[in-house]
């Protein structure tokens, strides 16, 4: 085997999200209805748990697992929320948020028009992981944004 490695493989981008979920299985078959993903692969691990998959959504993959706590592996639930939201670029925000939704996933802000020029939702999928929903709508110069923030944004939020 003389042939060269790649050191990015190929079909991956440079950052790819890692996702824990209590129950990795059925994160999968969320995100195939919610998010329309393919399964590329999966691991078993002990106790029928997920060691390591890997699905794709759009042109992303994303690697996910079941918690293993034993190991410091928690996921969302366990630690009681995440500050991270992925975000999901579609051609439709309300269809796609509206399957979201139908699949399972809690609305944390239903679709809006904002001023940086987006069509934006975000949800909560049954995993704990935040998602944001948006398909851009306007092409804004960083000027132009501010301008539609101070008439979206009350002015104090926007110091």
């Amino acid at each position: 085997m003389n042939a060269k490695v790649e050191p990015i493989p190929q079909d991956m981008h440079t950052v790819t999200p890692h996702l824990i979920c209590e129950g990795a299985a059925d994160a999968i078959e969320f995100y195939k209805k919610a998010f329309n993903a393919t399964e590329l692969m999966r691991l078993p691990g002990p106790n029928n748990r997920v060691m390591h998959a890997g699905i794709k959504i759009g042109d992303s993959v994303i690697m996910l697992a079941d918690d293993f706590p034993e190991y410091g592996g928690l996921g969302p639930k366990a630690l009681k929320g995440s500050p991270v939201t992925l975000h999901l670029y579609v051609v439709d925000t309300d269809a796609a948020f509206k399957q979201a939704v139908d699949a399972g996933a809690s609305v944390r802000m239903p679709p809006a028009d904002m001023f940086w020029g987006d069509r934006y939702a975000q949800v909560t999928d049954p995993f704990g992981h935040h998602w944001s929903i948006a398909t851009h709508i306007k092409d804004l110069t960083p000027e132009e944004m501010m301008e539609a923030m101070k008439q979206q944004v009350p002015p104090s939020d926007c110091q």
